[in-house]
């Protein structure tokens, strides 16, 4: 006589492990399973391989599969600067690439609408997101990241000649894709405060905002302009990051400041802010952006100060 324990021996061990009861009404079994984490795809084979597994069972005649998924608690974290050419784009691949080698479940969403960036820097530039149905499903890069980005939606070279209305449209698309189990989206903002700054902090309320400046005065005016927009709409600010700051020559060693030195650790001191850590001016971080080999992969000397950064992040997501 079959049993419901009888059911469950004759299911893969991987579907088993899904499966959190299984009743059997006298030919008619019913399974619950545990979805969590998985696409619409995903989910849909789920239910299919266990009405096979199931059905499969001498003696039963009908398989009912109910489906459960925990809702995934996602955190948005913004990364934004007043103007453009401070390194935030770099910033953010390198802070998901080290959080991700922490065991966070991490994902990238390259808002930069007409300037994307993250598909090179994370060496996804020949990769395209597929579609089930409208939603878009993010890209896996080689670092435990995932990814979306205009530039994988637009020939190289292409101009995004959009207004404002469509560029909304197309950050939706971007935050509302198959995220699965990604925990926390690191969103790369355009420079500036226009509306797709508008759209993402009124829209999807982020969880923090990160903003990074160079050390130099006119790149601190303008970052103090971001934290201002943060603040208008109760974004809470997690802190500031110092890019660009200091250069050691490769032939001589001497060491400059061709961009000065402390001015972002003084701007948040003086605005009573968070001074997250400040990330040099290096060659190696240029060649190794360039070339979709983000320093925060490896146990290098460049990328101890991203490594540095995400660890504050995490204590600061770890206690909010």
């Amino acid at each position: 006589m079959i049993s419901a324990d009888t059911i469950k021996q004759h299911l893969p061990p991987d579907i088993a492990a899904r499966v959190r009861s299984v009743r059997l009404k006298e030919d008619v079994a019913t399974l619950v399973a545990d979805a969590g984490g998985l696409g619409r795809a995903e989910a849909a084979a789920l239910q299919e391989r266990i009405e096979q597994a199931a059905g499969g069972v001498p003696g039963v005649r009908e398989v009912r599969v109910a489906l459960m998924a925990d809702k995934v608690q996602r955190r948005i974290v913004a990364v934004g600067s007043g103007k453009g050419g401070v390194g935030k784009s770099t910033l953010t691949a390198n802070l998901a690439v080290a959080l991700a080698r922490m065991g966070r479940k991490v994902g990238v969403v390259d808002a930069d609408i007409y300037g994307p960036s993250q598909p090179v820097l994370l060496d996804a530039a020949d990769r395209k997101p597929s579609a089930d149905g409208k939603q878009l499903i993010p890209v896996e890069s080689d670092f435990g990241v995932k990814l979306l980005s205009m530039g994988q939606l637009v020939a190289p070279g292409k101009a995004i000649a959009w207004r404002g209305p469509m560029t909304g449209g197309a950050l939706g698309q971007l935050m509302d894709a198959q995220w699965g189990d990604t925990e926390l989206l690191l969103v790369d903002l355009p420079p500036g405060t226009g509306d797709v700054q508008l759209t993402m902090l009124q829209k999807f309320k982020p969880t923090g905002a990160i903003v990074v400046s160079t050390p130099q005065d006119l790149a601190l005016i303008d970052a103090t302009r971001a934290l201002d927009l943060f603040r208008q709409t109760d974004t809470p600010i997690i802190g500031i990051v110092e890019n660009m700051a200091g250069y050691i020559c490769p032939h001589c060693g001497e060491a400059s400041d061709p961009f000065g030195s402390g001015g972002a650790e003084a701007a948040a001191r003086a605005v009573g802010e968070t001074f997250l850590g400040r990330i040099p001016l290096a060659m190696s971080i240029r060649i190794a952006s360039d070339a979709g080999q983000p320093p925060a992969a490896n146990d290098g000397l460049q990328g101890e100060p991203f490594a540095a950064i995400a660890a504050r992040l995490a204590e600061w997501l770890d206690r909010t």
